[in-house]
Parts: C-alpha cells; sequence; structure tokens
C-alpha cells in the first residue's frame, strides 16, 4: 500500500477513535446541575452575545484588536482550528430528556441552593413538597442524587443539623478548605465552575471561542444576561472575575472575521492544577476513568512527563546553587571594610 495512502488511514482511525473516546460532558454535567427556574429562562437566541466582542474586552485580551490581515489567512487560521478539533466530538449537543428521578433530584438541587444562599435551614418537610408526594417513596434516593451533584459541582457537602432532627444545610467540605489549591480565592460556590469552564477549554484543543463556552453554559442553565443564584451575572464572573484571578485568559482571536474572542488557561490554572486531574474531573463526570479518553490522556500523560522534567532540573538548578554556594570562601568578618 502507498505510503500516502497509509498516513490517511492513520489519521482516519485516529480521528475515529478520538471520536470514541470523548463522551458528552455537557451532558453529563448538566445531569449534574439544577433544573432552571424561571429566572434562568434563556434569552431569544441560546447564545445571544456569544460571538460579540463584549465592552471591556480590550482590557482583558490580547492587542490584537484592529489588526488588519488578509482574509485569507483567517480563513487558514479557522481551517487549522478545525483540524486541530477533527477529532473531537461536540460536547455541547443538547441532553438527553432526564428520567423522572434525576429530573425531581435537579429541582430539589436548586431548592437547596436557594436556602443556602439565604442562610435559612433545608427542612425535609419542606423538600417533600418540592418533590410531590407521589415521590415521597422515591425521597431518599433523590435526596441522596441532589446531594450527590452538589458536593461535586461546588464543593458543599449536605449535613443534619441535628440527628433525626429533619434539617439540613450545606458546608464548605473540609478537603476543600484544607488544600487551598484551586479556586482557594474564589467563593466556595463560585469555584464549581471553574473545573467545567477548564475542562470545555482542554476538549476544545486548549482552547475555547466565547460562542464554545456559553453553549456549554447554556446546557447548565447559565444564560448570557441572566443572573444566576450561585455566580451572579455569568459574563461579568467568566471575562472579570475569574481572568483577574488569572484562572482565565480572554482574549481576541488574531485574524478572525468577525472579530471574536476565545479563553484559555490563565496562568493559575497551569500552577494549580494538571491536564491531568481535569481528566480526572470529566472521567468522574462520565462515571470512568481517565484512561477511558486515550486521546486526551496520551496528552495529559505528556504534560506530566513535561512537569516532571521541569521540576527535576529546577531541583538539579537548586542543587547546582547549593553546591557553588558551599564552595564559596567564607568572608573574614574581622577584614578591614
Amino acid at each position: 500500500m502507498p505510503r500516502g495512502q497509509k498516513s490517511k488511514l492513520r489519521a482516519r482511525e485516529k480521528r475515529r477513535q478520538a471520536r470514541m473516546e470523548t463522551k458528552d460532558l455537557g451532558d453529563a454535567q448538566a445531569a449534574a446541575s439544577p433544573t432552571p427556574t424561571s429566572g434562568s429562562t434563556p434569552p431569544g437566541s441560546p447564545t445571544a452575545g456569544a460571538g460579540q466582542n463584549p465592552q471591556g474586552a480590550a482590557a482583558t485580551s490580547s492587542p490584537v484588536a484592529g489588526a488588519s490581515c488578509p482574509r485569507s489567512k483567517a480563513h487558514a487560521r479557522r481551517q487549522a482550528k478545525q483540524r486541530r478539533n477533527s477529532s473531537q466530538v461536540s460536547i455541547f449537543s443538547k441532553p438527553a430528556p432526564p428520567d423522572p428521578l434525576t429530573k425531581k433530584a435537579g429541582v430539589l438541587m436548586h431548592f437547596m441552593l436557594e436556602k443556602f444562599k439565604m442562610q435559612e435551614p433545608i427542612k425535609k418537610i419542606d423538600m417533600l413538597k418540592v418533590v410531590h408526594k407521589m415521590f415521597k417513596a422515591h425521597f431518599p434516593e433523590i435526596l441522596k442524587k441532589a446531594a450527590e451533584r452538589i458536593e461535586l459541582i461546588f464543593g458543599l457537602e449536605l449535613k443534619e443539623v441535628k440527628p433525626n432532627g429533619h434539617s439540613y444545610t450545606l458546608v464548605c467540605k473540609e478537603d476543600l478548605a484544607k488544600d487551598g489549591v484551586l479556586g482557594s480565592t474564589l467563593e466556595v460556590p463560585k469555584n464549581g465552575l471553574l473545573m467545567p469552564l477548564l475542562s470545555v477549554i482542554f476538549l476544545n484543543g486548549n482552547s475555547a471561542s466565547e460562542a464554545e463556552v456559553w453553549e456549554f453554559l447554556n446546557i447548565l442553565g447559565i444564560y448570557d444576561g441572566n443572573a444566576h443564584i450561585i455566580f451572579g451575572e455569568p459574563r461579568k464572573f467568566i471575562t472579570e472575575e475569574l481572568v483577574q484571578e488569572k484562572y482565565l485568559i480572554y482574549r481576541q482571536i488574531p485574524d478572525s472575521d468577525p472579530p471574536s474572542c476565545e479563553f484559555v488557561w490563565g496562568p493559575r490554572a497551569h500552577a494549580e492544577t494538571t491536564k491531568m486531574k481535569v481528566l480526572e474531573f470529566v472521567a468522574k463526570i462520565n462515571n470512568t476513568v481517565p484512561s477511558a479518553f486515550p486521546f486526551h490522556y496520551e496528552e495529559a500523560l505528556r504534560d506530566e512527563e513535561e512537569r516532571a522534567k521541569a521540576r527535576s532540573a529546577a531541583r538539579a538548578r537548586g542543587a547546582a546553587k547549593a553546591i557553588a554556594h558551599s564552595k564559596a570562601p567564607p568572608s573574614n568578618p574581622s577584614s578591614p571594610q
């Protein structure tokens, strides 16, 4: 078989394998998110403003606005982006309708978050009213589902106020408070959106357009211009707060026509987490293991190897400095100045 034909076959097989490996993060994350209420009804266009350059973007994006390049260069960049993502299926497809218990768990989750926001106790009698009496027999399972989702997404743990007191509260998980790592400067419920955003960026070839990010957020019931019960105004949170905290970089895409913006990992994201940890999060959402995603798993392993080499080189430099310092002749304090 000619060498060129073999290369094409290998490339085609690699794309097919990668399509099979990537499950729908949007579907899984949506299943772990509260059901949107009337306060989070999507605007007329589900990605309203997604591809627009928002006010203040110049302060948080690269200074590429106004640069004029031939249309052919912009076309070439789009083709490169398409080739980079050709091996990945969309993670933004509309999720399948959840089963009744999962749907009720989403409703209960939203109710619990409202109580948390208002700092009110979460009473069992009120939760039973939320899930409806016809689901009373399934209440323990619904409550378990809702509690697991809140813990996974927001890092909040459901605890009884008193044993058998039928009253609960949401508290910050102890391990999150002790870790002091990813999202440590954010309010605990808010940092729950950080890992999904980093996942979307990683799964989209280490950069995600603004339209892709909003499409993903829409699946979670988070819409541009609609205040969220936890995150507040979403655009301000992702384009200002997370940018100021250096978890995300929000910049204009060079040579884009029409002008559009994208998100990439910021320096703090690179410092406080890894591609492997993000892939572990995606795997947990999908109830599987990181190696179930061979395409991204290989990239995460390469990232781990590069980090290990960098640490080793840093230790070697430190040891060399220490040796050089030990060999330096000591200064004589009695010598004249």
